[in-house]
């Protein structure tokens, strides 16, 4: 058995689930995918059979050891999270491990590239949770191939069929995530077809995410800030919350008083509209000259989508952030 150290990690702080303990289910890098952009590098096995890792009682051992470490420092706890150097979904006894956990009276995510979700067994498993978050980085094969690098034996139908056939089932949070990459899924047709999936999906939240962290290729770069802004209008045509997920870990939508601060924190998370803008700036008791001189110092990017004028926070390359 590896260390507790190896398989349990936290609690980190994450702006989509608070205070988590992550869950390391999988050794390091056993995957169904070598995304070009994943920042633990290429996989070193590529896999599709379902196998156990870890006895259950190891990881559930673990876990309670973690929680019991946590509450005497008097640290805060908001999830359990299955989130792995691998694809956690691999691990056949995940439904098992879920349901040790339970009892715990914490709240369940699994974050899962959405590889094996068209195998009925996993679909079940992952129902036991509480959140799932499914990558959906495009629907088209090709784009698909390059950019997630899955076994070759995957099917990208199958795969969109199954998170189809979770999503009718689940019960709780259903999340997704796209990562976009320059020149690759973020063209406007192919940002369409994504978004008119995921509309038929409709998830709680969809999340768009760039790299933010050195990735396996060194080609594979973010877009830019109109193209994010691009993406977002496009994805919330047909999904009714949508997010940046892009690393920055501000104080989002809330009223500081510092006015820039507030800003990018809110930009941080979706752009802003120029009549929102402008109401928030009268609320702060602060005026245009602030916005201005965040965007001559780079700290925010105007642009244009339809016929509206938009703020977004300008994104670094691969600045230091948490998950």
């Amino acid at each position: 058995m590896e260390t507790n150290q190896s398989i349990i990690f936290g609690p980190v702080p994450s702006r989509r689930l608070g205070r988590s303990v992550g869950i390391n289910n999988i050794p390091p890098k056993i995957c169904s995918y070598s995304c070009v952009y994943c920042q633990l590098g290429r996989a070193v096995r590529m896999q599709l059979e379902r196998q156990a890792f870890y006895k259950p009682e190891e990881i559930s051992k673990a876990v309670q050891d973690k929680l019991e470490e946590t509450r005497k420092a008097g640290e805060k706890i908001d999830y359990l999270t299955f989130v792995s150097d691998g694809e956690p979904t691999l691990d056949v006894n995940l439904e098992q491990e879920i349901n040790l956990l339970k009892p715990l009276g914490l709240p369940i995510a699994v974050i899962t590239n959405a590889s094996l979700i068209w195998q009925k067994d996993v679909r079940n498993a992952l129902t036991k949770a509480d959140w799932v978050s499914l990558k959906i980085d495009t629907v088209e094969e090709n784009i698909w191939r390059k950019l997630d690098r899955p076994h070759r034996s995957l099917k990208l139908s199958s795969i969109l069929e199954g998170a189809l056939a979770f999503a009718k089932t689940f019960k709780g949070k259903l999340m997704t995530e796209t990562m976009l990459l320059a020149n690759v899924n973020d063209s406007i047709l192919s940002l369409r077809g994504t978004a008119d999936f995921l509309g038929l999906l409709q998830p709680t939240t969809a999340y768009l995410s760039i790299p933010t962290r050195p990735p396996a290729e060194k080609w594979a770069e973010p877009p830019d800030e109109h193209v994010i802004n691009r993406a977002y209008q496009i994805f919330e045509e047909k999904v009714k919350d949508v997010e940046y997920l892009t690393g920055y870990e501000g104080n989002a939508f809330a009223f500081t008083g510092d006015v820039e601060g507030d800003i990018l924190s809110i930009t941080a998370v979706h752009p802003m509209r120029n009549d929102a803008v402008d109401a928030f700036l009268k609320r702060a008791g602060a005026n245009w000259e602030t916005v201005h001189r965040m965007v001559e110092k780079g700290l925010l990017i105007e642009t244009e989508y339809g016929r509206n004028h938009f703020y977004i926070r300008r994104f670094g390359r691969h600045p230091r952030v948490n998950s």
